[in-house]
């Protein structure tokens, strides 16, 4: 059977700018819908966060306060809780070994800003992965979790490499605004990625050989049939289009 490894943020606060705690987690779509689509093609899904702590949902991302409505967030979190025991007690990074799965993939929320991005047990991970071709998704701010990844010479390890994430403008106009402790989409573009953005809020995915990254919770179902399209598994179900560059 094919499985994902999906990497999870640990985090449930940020600090932000100011220096103030700020609560937050991983986004309820992000991972529900593309957990739902991996699961319904016949995947199984491991999920696995910093030291094995379960993951926090960012509450945000169930109301209107993160442009979810009653319907939308009654169905995520009645997903999350028919995974809650895959939630409650999950894999730690550091014990994962990645090659005993298809794919790694990692959802977002800002959590991934605080733990994941600096994450050396996940930094390692992913260049090994990388450099045995293992395909690696990333969604909205999920994308920050490669900046973990460092060659021994200091190099990043996706320089170079095409990719989307939440972009800079989508944070200025439904993020956390000036308040956010740094930039995600800049600082991937200093350590050398090349960000493709789609225009703000769009579903926009990116593909560049074994690395697959989506934009933002709108993204989410279509970056995850874009990871079945790559390992060669037909989606059961079919999303609205998505712009994918390849």
């Amino acid at each position: 059977m094919t499985k994902i490894l999906m990497i999870v943020t640990g985090a449930d606060s940020l600090t932000l700018a100011d220096g103030t705690s700020h609560p937050t987690g991983f986004w309820a779509e992000e991972l529900a819908a593309s957990h739902q689509v991996f699961r319904d093609a016949g995947v199984d899904v491991d999920i696995a966060t910093p030291g094995g702590v379960a993951p926090t949902v960012d509450a945000v991302s169930l109301d209107a306060r993160g442009g979810v409505g009653d319907a939308e967030a009654a169905t995520f979190r009645d997903y999350l809780a028919g995974i809650s025991a895959d939630l409650s007690a999950p894999l730690a990074i550091a014990d994962v070994d990645a090659a005993s799965y298809d794919a790694i993939y990692i959802p977002g929320g800002h959590g991934p800003m605080a733990d994941l991005a600096t994450d050396a047990e996940l930094g390692r991970l992913l260049t090994d992965a990388d450099d045995r071709g293992q395909l690696i998704a990333a969604l909205c701010h999920g994308p920050a979790a490669l900046l973990a990844a460092n060659r021994p010479d200091g190099t990043f390890t996706f320089a170079g490499r095409r990719l989307v994430v939440f972009t800079d403008e989508e944070e200025r106009q439904g993020g956390l605004g000036d308040a956010t402790p740094w930039w995600v989409e800049t600082t991937l573009r200093e350590r050398g990625a090349t960000v493709q953005a789609g225009t703000p809020w769009s579903n926009t995915v990116v593909v560049d050989g074994n690395l697959v990254t989506g934009q933002n919770p709108q993204s989410s179902v279509a970056t995850a049939q874009q990871v079945l399209k790559t390992l060669g598994i037909p989606p059961a179900g079919v999303s609205g289009a998505a712009s994918v560059t390849g």
